[in-house]
């Protein structure tokens, strides 16, 4: 039996991240499960859209009627609130929420409750009072929020009186100017850290790290990770945030017990926090084969799409559109494969000069994912082979398409428009 996991709210960067970390595992069934309609459709094979919001009366009951349907076994929460909220709600809700201990979360949501639990610490900054700052620049930011949106380095009072009329809850600490990391961590349900990766965060937007690099893990960092972890009850994945004070000693910005959108990064060395974090409720011991490469990761908006397009053919051109500059175009092949996957018939149709086998053969293409290889002749018209409407047509020559697309009247697509033929859900 595969173990029901659903993820919510599943359009998160948190979310998409868990999606990309257990989708290709043999031992789950993933489920999205969104208050809207978002990214969760292209990248979840079941999801469902329509719960209430996590703070309306009717969503735990509206839960619980999902889990009894789909009979799932977990629930992830991919957002600091939902996890809280949820926490909170674990003996009303009818499937195992993937959490630490209550208090732990409720510390770790509140920056405030952060720095007191652990005021006793070198590792806390600095935090004010509004009218006992001793010297400028200071950092403001919200007492609940994550990664750094609405934080912002304040340089004297007339900013600060600007910006507390802006921020509600605010904290007044220290101004850290060195580099930000993240550390990921990870804590078996025996309560020992097992997992401590250090990683610069290089560029930040809108809160998130989107460019980061993996580096060698110091001893301060391994040492400020050890007392969070036996101050705290932990339990699976979580992660804290560092920054350098002017003396060059790092200063605690926040923690979090829960999957770090960036977590993809480690997770590419080896390190799959969201299944680990399933095994250690399971209370399964785990053991880690970590890689020992150098990785960045490095991440921009990514196109996904959603069409209306109904197809049972697929016609498809050899020279310059499947063999592209003397290489094998391995984003159309991707889409090939998702055809035979869903028993789409592919129709190789070409006006090549040589053996079509032999150049197959060459390219290390198999014939047999093609229905039909049909060769023709320099007069011949690739629209007069097409007769079911229920096709589609990829070509790079302008003149093929049209005459195709006015003659059969199918979607006729260049090899920049393949990416919207893709199935992000199907795996």
């Amino acid at each position: 039996m595969k173990i029901k996991v659903a993820v919510f709210p599943s359009g998160t960067e948190i979310g998409l991240e868990i999606n990309r970390a257990l989708r290709y595992s043999k031992d789950i069934e993933l489920y999205g499960l969104s208050s809207i309609k978002d990214h969760t459709r292209c990248v979840y094979k079941n999801y469902i859209e329509d719960l209430p919001y996590y703070y309306e009366k009717p969503f735990i009951k509206t839960l619980n009627f999902y889990i009894k349907k789909y009979n799932l076994d977990f629930i992830y929460p991919a957002h600091d609130d939902v996890l809280l909220f949820l926490t909170k709600e674990q003996k009303n809700i009818d499937s195992k929420i993937i959490t630490s201990e209550l208090e732990t979360v409720e510390i770790c949501r509140s920056k405030k409750k952060t720095y007191d639990f652990f005021k006793e610490e070198e590792f806390i900054p600095k935090v004010y009072l509004e009218d006992c700052i001793e010297e400028f620049p200071v950092f403001l930011k919200p007492n609940i929020g994550q990664g750094s949106k609405g934080a912002q380095k304040i340089n004297n009072r007339d900013e600060l009186e600007a910006s507390l009329k802006k921020i509600k809850d605010p904290v007044i600490c220290e101004y850290l100017p060195g580099e930000e990391y993240t550390i990921d961590c990870f804590t078996d349900f025996k309560g020992s850290l097992k997992i401590c990766k250090q990683r610069i965060r290089k560029r930040i937007k809108d809160g998130i790290s989107v460019d980061s690099e993996v580096v060698k893990l110091e001893k301060e960092i391994w040492n400020i990770a050890n007392v969070i972890n036996n101050k705290l009850k932990i339990n699976g994945a979580w992660f804290f945030q560092v920054k350098k004070d002017k003396k060059d000693h790092y200063k605690l910005l926040e923690i979090a017990p829960r999957i770090a959108g960036t977590m993809g990064l480690t997770r590419n060395l080896g390190i799959n926090y969201p299944l680990l974090t399933i095994y250690n409720n399971l209370k399964i011991p785990i053991e880690i084969v970590e890689n020992k490469y150098e990785i960045e990761v490095d991440r921009a908006l990514f196109n996904r799409y959603v069409t209306n397009i109904y197809y049972e053919n697929v016609y498809i051109d050899l020279d310059d559109t499947l063999i592209l500059n003397g290489k094998v175009n391995t984003f159309l092949i991707m889409f090939l494969y998702q055809c035979v996957n869903n028993n789409k018939k592919i129709f190789l149709i070409t006006k090549h000069k040589n053996k079509v086998n032999n150049t197959l053969s060459k390219y290390k293409i198999s014939t047999e994912i093609f229905e039909e290889i049909i060769l023709l002749k320099d007069y011949e018209n690739k629209s007069d082979v097409i007769q079911d409407r229920a096709s589609i047509f990829i070509d790079d020559s302008f003149s093929e398409r049209k005459k195709v697309f006015e003659k059969t009247d199918i979607p006729v697509f260049d090899l920049d428009s393949i990416e919207c033929l893709i199935d992000w859900r199907d795996y």
